[in-house]
């Protein structure tokens, strides 16, 4: 989709207004718009230079992709950096999406996100953080960290249990499930649904988020086809036996409390995960959910991220899944037991 507001160019990131409302669109399309620093820094310097404008009521955030609106960070380019003993460029990589994604929880003015498309780590690291999260029956959801030796991260351990229950947010976030726009809608994650992206867009812009939602939602057939979308969501039914195995700490005591449906599933879904992640991971969550805010848990994120970037399994876990491609990663080590959960813990209590 385009709102043509500004002569095109080869930014990764339009910046634009249009009335009252700043327009980001992403603008990577070769790579679904995978974050890199540029573009992080785009996204910063423009809701810096918009917090205090008088002329800017909102901020509008979409793609340009017709089918991602963002496919997360540039991961592949971490990995390089990783190899080249750059280290602390990649440390400042994270730090930076981390800082946004804490500016864009925190920001004054309605943030608005049309999600179209796949959005995934990073992508909805500056999407869900924003107070309008809206998608189209074209978007789905996941954090797939785990098969890339990392971790769920850019504020989603916190944010997702901020609108859905612990249980949900962790099978969610760790097993790497795809929501689609009903589960999107059921547990939170959207704020709303909408037929048409570009008239969606085109309606914030003329008429503001307020008005643009109110008409939206004062369609009986749209309310009617949301709520039905909803209704529908296939988490709706696993709800229960995800509440009962996920509600455990540990994976060995997940994966036991599992009914054997949900095993299958889940068995299914982390086949190519990381040990390492799910143990990293499942202390985050616990950690995440008792932090008084996002800044306080992307803190924790990012001192587990200095960690994790360090062991074998992050440059492996990418090599297998987006350089080669063969999605035969070793992982070190090789089962969850043989995981030192408690330094995960401490260096994110940031005790250690």
């Amino acid at each position: 989709m385009t709102v043509n507001t500004q002569e095109q160019t080869d930014a990764p990131v339009l910046r634009s207004v249009n009335h009252r409302t700043g327009l980001l669109e992403l603008n990577r399309p070769r790579a679904l718009n995978s974050l890199n620093p540029e573009m992080i820094a785009i996204i910063t310097q423009a809701l810096r230079d918009w917090e205090n404008d008088p002329d800017i009521d909102q901020v509008l955030l979409y793609s340009g992709h017709p089918k991602a609106f963002c496919a997360g960070g540039d991961v592949r380019h971490a990995r390089d950096l990783l190899l080249a003993d750059k280290g602390k460029e990649v440390d400042a990589f994270f730090g930076a999406e981390y800082e946004l994604n804490a500016y864009i929880a925190e920001y004054p003015k309605p943030y608005i996100s049309v999600i179209d498309g796949v959005a995934m780590g990073g992508g909805l690291g500056i999407s869900a953080h924003g107070s309008h999260r809206v998608v189209t029956a074209n978007a789905f959801a996941s954090m797939p960290e785990m098969a890339i030796g990392y971790f769920t991260d850019v504020g989603m351990a916190y944010m997702s249990q901020q609108v859905m229950s612990p249980a949900l947010a962790k099978f969610w976030g760790i097993t790497g499930y795809r929501m689609y726009a009903a589960d999107l809608l059921y547990t939170g994650v959207a704020t709303g649904m909408v037929e048409d992206a570009q008239a969606y867009i085109q309606a914030v812009i003329e008429q503001g988020i307020d008005a643009a939602d109110a008409e939206t939602a004062g369609a009986e057939t749209a309310d009617a086809a949301a709520t039905s979308t909803a209704e529908s969501a296939p988490l709706a039914e696993l709800a229960a036996d995800i509440e009962a195995a996920f509600s455990h700490s540990t994976w060995p005591e997940i994966l036991a409390a599992c009914s054997p449906q949900l095993r299958e599933l889940v068995d299914e879904l982390t086949a190519q995960a990381s040990p390492a992640s799910i143990v990293a991971a499942l202390a985050l969550y616990e950690y995440s959910a008792t932090a008084p805010d996002v800044r306080t848990a992307l803190e924790a994120e990012a001192r587990l991220s200095h960690v994790m970037l360090r062991e074998p399994n992050f440059v492996e876990g990418v090599r297998a899944v987006l350089v080669d491609k063969t999605k035969d990663a070793q992982f070190t080590p090789d089962s969850v037991e043989a995981v030192d959960g408690a330094t995960y813990a401490r260096v994110i209590a940031g005790d250690s």
